[in-house]
């Protein structure tokens, strides 16, 4: 029924993969956990969290200069692509068109983006912490919107979200292990993210 959709998703879906490099910096302890509205539409609300997630990331490139955060933002940047097409296919009013570098229709995003900049400039492994806690809410929800959905176009997408997803998680781990920090879980469960970590 939606193989026109699916096909069209496809042309702008990639593989992601990346190169992660960090450069030592003092530490500081994980930072504070920042709530966010659970919203109705899950392709509406994924294509501002993607944005979310590019954003936040390309801030901290800037700040930074860890290829990390470029690496995965470019990779944020073909998520946001692949349900933007989706949404484009279904004549669905784009949230993040014509929207500024920082800039969000949803309040609550814009607020997030806000506090997790400002966290992540305080330092490095930081900025990390900050990546870890994007990719744990973006896992999170895509889990819940792939439970309520029976769409096949929807699961298609959720799925390849999810895998970039926790692949990002993956990396920022890495990173923190290089300076003997972890990352402890918000929004999906310690097995859950153990489970992850042990897989590829």
């Amino acid at each position: 029924m939606y193989t026109k959709s699916i096909i069209l998703v496809l042309l702008v879906l990639s593989v992601f993969t990346f190169t992660v490099t960090a450069q030592p910096l003092e530490e500081v302890q994980p930072a504070a956990v920042v709530e966010t509205a659970s919203p109705d539409n899950g392709l509406l609300y994924m294509r501002e969290e993607e944005k979310l997630a590019r954003d936040v990331y390309l801030a901290l490139y800037e700040i930074w200069g860890a290829r990390t955060f470029l690496n995965i933002a470019q990779a944020e940047q073909q998520h946001m692509d692949t349900v933007g097409a989706l949404l484009a296919s279904r004549n669905l009013e784009d949230p993040a068109a014509q929207t500024a570098f920082g800039e969000f229709k949803n309040p609550d995003l814009a607020d997030l983006y806000t506090q997790l900049v400002e966290k992540g400039s305080v330092s490095l492994v930081q900025a990390y912490q900050v990546g870890a806690l994007i990719e744990d809410l973006d896992i999170a929800d895509l889990q819940s919107y792939l439970a309520q959905t029976e769409d096949e176009a929807e699961i298609w997408v959720y799925t390849a979200l999810l895998r970039g997803s926790q692949n990002h998680m993956r990396s920022f781990v890495k990173q923190l292990s290089r300076y003997n920090e972890s990352y402890q879980p918000v929004y999906i469960t310690e097995a859950e993210l153990a489970a992850l970590l042990s897989t590829r």
